[in-house]
């Protein structure tokens, strides 16, 4: 018996929602997208031609959606962290199962109501922490689970978050201003990066955290003298700064195009001229990246003591010359170390055989494009 794909409808049909859906490009035979509820007239006609559906199920928000009850198995919930509640309460309600994207809530209260919603319609929500499902962050995941490092002693985690990041999502963007997003810098770049902490501590929990950090950078006293406040229209460092929107956004128009130019989404095939236009505008892309309203911090440490006597550190900073996540485990036998970005780690365990690496430690390197051997030591076990 053939099995027929997942249907799903589409509630905020912005960028993340949009690259979940792509599953019912790739593979049509498990994901099928039959509607989309957007207040975005724009995005609402992009979704209906992108995935063959009908007008009558396009929908201007969710709660349009919901009075019309079921109409497919699940929802792919893409819309902002400060949209959850509103948007997701009234389709659980109405019977779906969610793909509800990261950060599940903005706060403890909120989270709160989200789950009891969900038991109480005994819908299955799953959340967006989707490095868990990575090769990378899976992969160690199975090398913790067969105790091949022993009992985790201590965790860390880093991420850098690249200057052109930084400049596009928590200063001049979506992210930028607490007050707007209702989101921390912290919930909404690294609540992967802490999921994945408790996630590789599954077996203990939490008992104390502390954390620091601040706005260091990117606030008024720092911006260079002369400094105008839009980049492209009365800034005479425009051609200079690191920072300018001319060479982060018109020198490279592709990058972060689906926030930069989301103003021209209206506009079929915009020039490069209708980007300059944007840029000497008000948009809040163009602003000097000194004088803006964020409030979020560029940098900030997190360090977890857990219940059973292991401690966890994660670093965020922001403005870096290129992303990066890193990650180092230890146990009790061994340690487990890596870059997400080139798709490389290491398990490293202890070995004082003579035979062993420096007479210390026999290491694997774990090449997911390539894997293989960096140091191959004979050890009495074989």
């Amino acid at each position: 018996m053939e099995q027929k794909p997942i249907t799903a409808i589409i509630v905020g049909a912005g960028h993340r929602a949009l690259v979940y859906s792509q599953l019912a490009v790739t593979n049509p035979e498990l994901l099928k997208i039959v509607g989309v509820a957007d207040p975005n007239p724009v995005r609402r006609k992009h979704c209906m031609e992108k995935f063959g559906f009908k007008e009558d199920m396009c929908f201007e928000s969710a709660q349009e959606l919901a009075k019309k009850g079921k109409l497919a198995d699940t929802i792919i919930n893409g819309t902002m962290d400060e949209a959850h509640i509103e948007t997701a309460v009234p389709l659980l309600n109405a019977g779906y199962d969610m793909l509800l994207e990261k950060p599940f809530a903005v706060n403890e209260n909120e989270m709160r109501q989200l789950v009891e919603c969900a038991r109480k319609n005994n819908s299955k929500v799953m959340i967006c922490h989707v490095l868990r499902y990575t090769p990378f962050y899976y992969g160690i995941k199975e090398r913790i689970a067969r105790g091949e490092i022993g009992d985790i002693i201590n965790i860390q985690t880093t991420e850098h978050v690249s200057y052109h990041h930084l400049s596009t999502s928590y200063i001049r963007g979506k992210w930028a201003n607490s007050n707007k997003c209702h989101t921390t810098m912290l919930l909404a770049k690294c609540c992967h990066d802490i999921d994945l902490m408790m996630w590789f501590m599954s077996e203990t929990k939490p008992v104390q955290i502390s954390s620091y950090g601040s706005k260091y950078q990117f606030k008024p006293e720092n911006a260079p003298e002369g400094a105008g406040t839009i980049c492209m229209k009365d800034c005479p460092l425009v051609d200079t700064c690191r920072y300018s929107t001319k060479r982060l956004y018109i020198d490279h128009p592709d990058r972060w195009a689906f926030y930069v130019w989301d103003a021209l989404e209206g506009i079929e095939n915009p020039t490069i001229e209708d980007k300059i236009d944007l840029m000497k505008s008000d948009s809040p892309y163009a602003r000097c990246i000194y004088k803006c309203d964020n409030n979020v911090v560029d940098h900030q440490s997190v360090l977890v003591n857990f219940a059973n006597g292991a401690t966890g550190t994660h670093n965020m900073v922001g403005g870096s010359s290129q992303s990066l996540r890193k990650i180092h485990i230890i146990g009790t036998l061994g340690e487990i170390y890596g870059n997400f970005e080139e798709s490389k780690f290491y398990v490293s365990k202890i070995n004082p055989s003579p035979d062993a690496h420096n007479g210390e430690c026999d290491i694997e390197e774990v090449d997911l494009n390539v894997t293989c051997l960096l140091y191959s030591s004979p050890s009495p076990r074989d």
